[in-house]
């Protein structure tokens, strides 16, 4: 199956597919692309964005961390290197999210990462990068703390945690061979058991906030807001309508819990047609680039590397990064 491939090259697939839509209204990209939306990434290199960037650089600070025995430290300073990398690459010139930026300008200066993160964001920046802690052999418990970790260098808010927590558990579940149809009750009930449940030898001090009394009110924040979006997943998948914008049920996706239950939408109208799936995640008025990138990395974990076709393979940017480790997760 090599789902590891299949996710990250489908991620980096949604993200080529839905950068040449963002910030454009449904009706403008059918006019831009008639007559139904770009159909393949475009260009031979097929430019991808942050997204893709950032996902290499959290997959590249767990492998770095993962061979100092992963911990809190090695992991932290293994992420705080490779996101200020990443800042100061001369390939990020991809509208990059504006608190990823300033995060990692204030995480360049040594300060400690809870006073550089942006406290009050919960931008899909969180989640659209998770995709490498889903594909870790490791225990739930590891893996939850992890994808809040990552989430939190930058993005400081309850449901940017949250929502990383969750997008990598449906990226470990579809990689183990969870079946589509049950999947989104299966991320409801783990919402509803990770609700005060707080990683204070990850997070620290990080949920103290005026008017925040204990590490699980903060916490229950974020899963609240996430289980309510997945109550709006669940109202749209009782009569699923693949014509109409998948934003008009789940959100524009700008944000880490609209991200997710949009571009799992967009992969469960589809759940057997991966490419369908990625067209529709591209053709959105919302954050398209970063709901088709969650879309590929959900349709890749779940249906393997026979997903994608070859063309694409081949002229994908970061095509030699992306095979590699996928061959090390798979």
């Amino acid at each position: 199956m090599r789902r590891a491939s299949g996710c990250l090259f489908g991620l980096a697939f949604g993200d080529a597919l839905g950068a040449v839509t963002e910030f454009l209204t449904v009706e403008e990209i059918c006019r831009r692309f008639p007559p139904n939306g770009p159909q393949e990434p475009i260009g031979n290199l097929a430019l991808v964005t942050d997204d893709t960037q950032m996902t290499l650089s959290v997959a590249q600070a767990l492998i770095e961390a993962s061979s100092a025995n992963l911990t809190v430290a090695s992991l932290e300073a293994a992420l705080r290197r490779a996101f200020i990398e990443w800042l100061n690459s001369p390939d990020n010139n991809r509208a990059p999210g504006m608190t990823c930026l300033r995060a990692c300008e204030a995480l360049e200066t040594g300060i400690p990462w809870q006073q550089a993160t942006r406290a009050n964001s919960k931008g899909c920046g969180a989640n659209m990068r998770v995709a490498p802690v889903g594909l870790l052999p490791i225990a739930a418990t590891t893996r939850a703390a992890i994808a809040q970790f990552q989430a939190a260098l930058t993005h400081g808010h309850p449901t940017a945690l949250a929502a990383s927590d969750l997008t990598a558990a449906a990226i470990a579940d579809l990689a183990q061979g969870g079946d589509t149809q049950g999947l989104p009750s299966r991320l409801y009930n783990y919402a509803q058991s990770q609700r005060s449940v707080y990683h204070i030898d990850w997070l620290g001090s990080l949920w103290q906030r005026p008017y925040i009394n204990t590490p699980e009110e903060f916490i229950s924040h974020g899963w609240d807001e996430c289980l309510a979006v997945l109550d709006r997943l669940n109202t749209a998948l009782v009569n699923p309508n693949r014509e109409i914008d998948p934003c008009l049920a789940t959100g524009d996706g700008w944000i880490a819990e609209e991200a997710l239950a949009t571009g799992l939408l967009c992969f469960l109208l589809f759940p057997e047609e991966p490419l369908a799936a990625l067209r529709r995640a591209a053709v959105t008025a919302g954050d398209s680039d970063s709901i088709a990138c969650l879309t590929g990395a959900f349709a890749g974990a779940y249906l393997g590397m026979a997903a994608w076709p070859e063309d694409w393979v081949v002229r994908i940017e970061y095509r030699d990064q992306l095979a590699e480790l996928g061959k090390l997760w798979d």
